[in-house]
């Protein structure tokens, strides 16, 4: 069938055949019989004829001479079939290009995770991708939430995760899991035999073992100290949650954690929780992407794993709705 879709107006492509008809055309050409045509194109010979006059009408001027023993091209319709040839070299050209770049995209990953997700989570999500997917590549960059969001922004990442209570403009989400936010101290810390809770308040005025302040875990522990007064300046900033727990571990003091990233040390002794009131100290892990661009191909085969409900999971992992 011709192309219905108006061409910009005054250029003349609103009279330009599609290409399939074009290929019937060259059929009719080659073949010299409107029968053989429709044939080798896998319609009737009234269907052939049908289309040829179609493209006639469309065209304005005949392309197909009928006669008892066969049918040939008109003048004007042999010049067309030969500038269809061009036309038809080169969208076979553009096919092959879109499939070598569907082929590209299909066969890699790149995702961008806060520290705690690309710790914790993120491993198994991967295993089970490579299992449905065993010939894509996926390369995996551990940096903060912000640098996430980031690299998601910029098109450097066709996936990311994060941790943090709020968004950059741009982005949409989707949570994938839930997280909880724990005091840890040495088990020799003073705070390891209170009886009573810390509250919010002294949680905020104590000087803590830090994430940097673009952290995932850093963010959520401000927003949600928010309302309990002037926060006390950290005690140190580490990069990473492998480094505060190390010296914690080492009695340099307590410190705000994820639950997923201190529940073997909780589990061992090397670290002990300590309840607090006061605060709510749950958040959100999230998939980022830009506005409007679901993710589509392997990036959205990891954003379905991530959100099963019925995958393993660590306990803190909470309902995702």
């Amino acid at each position: 069938m011709p192309s219905t879709a108006p061409g910009p107006e005054g250029t003349g492509l609103e009279r330009v055949p599609d290409l399939d008809s074009l290929h019937l055309l060259l059929r009719v050409a080659a073949t010299g019989s409107l029968g053989r045509a429709g044939a080798a194109h896998g319609i009737s010979q009234p269907a052939t004829s049908a289309r040829i006059r179609t493209m006639e009408r469309l065209v304005g001027f005949p392309l197909v001479e009928r006669g008892a023993r066969g049918s040939t091209l008109t003048p004007a319709g042999a010049l067309l079939a030969d500038w269809a040839r061009d036309v038809l070299t080169a969208a076979d050209v553009l096919a092959a290009g879109i499939t070598s770049l569907r082929a590209d995209t299909e066969a890699r990953l790149r995702v961008a995770a806060s520290l705690t997700v690309a710790e914790h989570l993120l491993p198994r999500w991967l295993v089970r991708l490579a299992t449905d997917r065993p010939e894509t590549a996926v390369s995996l960059t551990a940096v903060n939430s912000t640098a996430v969001e980031r690299a998601v922004l910029a098109a450097t990442a066709d996936l990311g995760f994060v941790e943090g209570p709020t968004l950059s403009p741009g982005l949409d989400a989707q949570v994938v899991a839930r997280d909880r936010l724990v005091a840890v101290v040495a088990p020799t810390h003073p705070w390891a035999r209170r009886r009573s809770p810390v509250t919010a308040a002294e949680l905020a005025a104590t000087r803590l073992v830090c994430r940097e302040p673009t952290s995932g875990t850093r963010t959520a522990l401000d927003a949600a100290l928010a309302a309990h007064g002037t926060r006390a300046a950290p005690l140190l900033e580490l990069s990473t949650a492998t480094a505060v727990r190390a010296a914690v571990a080492a009695g340099a003091g307590p410190a705000v954690l994820s639950h997923l990233a201190v529940h073997d040390d909780l589990t061992s002794g090397r670290l002990a929780e300590v309840p607090v009131t006061g605060a709510t100290l749950t958040r959100r892990l999230r998939a980022v992407w830009p506005h409007g661009q679901r993710p589509g191909g392997p990036a959205r085969d990891l954003l379905r794993i991530a959100t099963r409900r019925d995958r393993a999971a660590p306990q803190d992992r909470g309902p995702l709705a």
